[in-house]
């Protein structure tokens, strides 16, 4: 009989460094990764560019806020002596990050009748308004209670203080993938829907600079908006403000007709109360877009499903009464416009990014942070050029020798490859090396490999 064969540990996350038949594991797994271009290929796309600046490299390194913003935010905060601010902070983090969806009135009466067949069945209640009253009582315990944010002067500051850098970064983000993609690219408009303290300005001023001639924000709280006109002001209740060109409404604009380069909803669309409400305002935003319609909301499982459900209704193509008639096209970060995979899975995940920044020195802040996100980018009629490459939608792993890659590909479908320059060329293993969570890989499926499952290869 042979001798057992004895299998070591490798020091990452604890698997076989072989198979049962010998295969070393990270060859068998990349066997399981698509067919990927020739290294000439490689070579033709990265032209003299040095590996870590690949033209899938999209990602940016830490972002800073503008000093400006930064001193107008310490001097209103200072002002406002509001009592136990780092507290309020952080309960207001904590229930916007842990926020679901509303349920919706259908689904509660649905939840509503199982539970009072259910305890029919039990004969436990004799009357009608005890059986009511126990329904209602089980709907208390088991439905997310939603309301809406009132916004007024107090709860604004405090908003400011806990999400003003983190916006900023999230948006920021976007843009530099649309900077970065399309350089000629020189929008002279913006509308930012539910604007809040401002950050999608100053964002966008930061981004495109002079080319922005005009900015639109529109808010339905008044203490927002005057809130965000004192931090353009210096913190100040007058002064010439430090972005010019900017406008402040509390509701949409009625004419079907007016439509702006870039229209951003950041955060906002968690604050809507209804499916209907929902498809209503992105509607309207969409028919407001004139290039792209930028959507960002929380890296969470209900965020993930916002911008997803709009991506969807733009894609459908059911825009009432259409002024502009150029399709609507996803310009990021999906490689697709298939359905999510990560939503049609079996047990559907978030597909989120993560943005380093540095934040506004206040005393409970530490000096660096990550704020994750989900986005969707919907272009108007363009398509760009796009080599329709594999997104990076994990942290890259990267292990000697060999590079683990989990991938939403242009097919469709979620893979998890192990890049090795002996499988897949020196040129694109570097490439690899070089990319970080949220960079595109030149990575074509094959049909002589069937798509393998993405795995967790984490380090916890």
């Amino acid at each position: 009989m042979a001798a057992t064969r004895r299998l070591r540990p490798l020091p990452w996350v604890g698997r076989w460094s072989c198979s049962p038949a010998g295969t070393p594991l990270f060859r068998t797994l990349a066997d399981l990764g698509p067919r990927v271009s020739q290294e000439n290929d490689i070579l033709d796309f990265l032209g003299k560019r040095a590996h870590r600046k690949h033209p899938g490299v999209l990602h940016l390194s830490q972002v800073q806020l503008p000093q400006a913003l930064v001193t107008a935010a310490q001097r209103l905060l200072q002002e406002s002596s509001l009592p136990n601010i780092e507290k309020q902070v952080q309960t207001l983090t904590n229930y916007l990050w842990s926020r679901k969806l509303p349920m919706e009135p259908e689904e509660l009466r649905r939840k509503a009748v199982e539970l009072e067949n259910k305890l029919q069945d039990t004969g436990s209640l004799q009357s009608e308004k005890q059986l009511r009253g126990a329904v209602l009582s089980a709907l208390r315990k088991s439905v997310y209670h939603w309301q809406k944010l009132s916004y007024d002067e107090r709860l604004s500051l405090v908003y400011m203080a806990a999400r003003l850098d983190g916006g900023f970064a999230a948006v920021s983000r976007a843009f530099h993938e649309i900077q970065a993609r399309v350089p000629d690219f020189k929008p002279q408009t913006l509308m930012d829907f539910g604007s809040g303290t401002g950050s999608v300005t100053w964002a966008a001023y930061n981004t495109w600079g002079q080319s922005l001639r005009e900015y639109l924000c529109v808010d339905s709280s008044a203490s927002m908006l005057a809130l965000a006109e004192r931090l353009l002001k210096g913190g100040l209740d007058s002064g010439k403000p430090y972005i010019p060109g900017v406008y402040f409404r509390q509701f949409l604009p009625v004419s079907p007709k007016v439509q702006f380069d870039v229209v951003v909803s950041a955060f906002s669309l968690s604050e809507l109360p209804s499916v209907a409400d929902r498809t209503e305002v992105i509607q309207t935003l969409w028919r407001k877009t004139g290039c792209f319609l930028v959507l960002v909301e929380n890296g969470t499982k209900a965020g993930h499903r916002l911008v997803m459900d709009a991506r969807a209704l733009v894609l459908r193509g059911s825009e009432k009464s259409p002024i502009d008639h150029r399709p609507g096209h996803v310009f990021a970060p999906c490689p697709h416009e298939f359905p999510c995979p990560k939503l049609s899975a079996s047990q559907p995940q978030a597909c989120s990014f993560s943005q380093a920044y540095s934040t506004i020195p206040f005393s409970w802040n530490h000096s660096r942070k990550e704020e994750k996100f989900s986005l969707v980018i919907l272009s108007r009629g363009f398509q760009g050029e796009n080599h329709q490459w594999a997104r990076l939608i994990q942290p890259v792993l990267k292990r000697p020798r060999h590079v683990h890659c989990h991938l939403c590909c242009p097919d469709g479908r979620l893979q998890h490859v192990v890049v090795t320059a002996r499988r897949h060329g020196r040129h694109l293993y570097r490439c690899a090396r070089a990319s970080t969570w949220g960079d595109c890989l030149p990575l074509t499926t094959s049909p002589e490999f069937p798509p393998s499952p993405v795995q967790d290869l984490s380090d916890d």
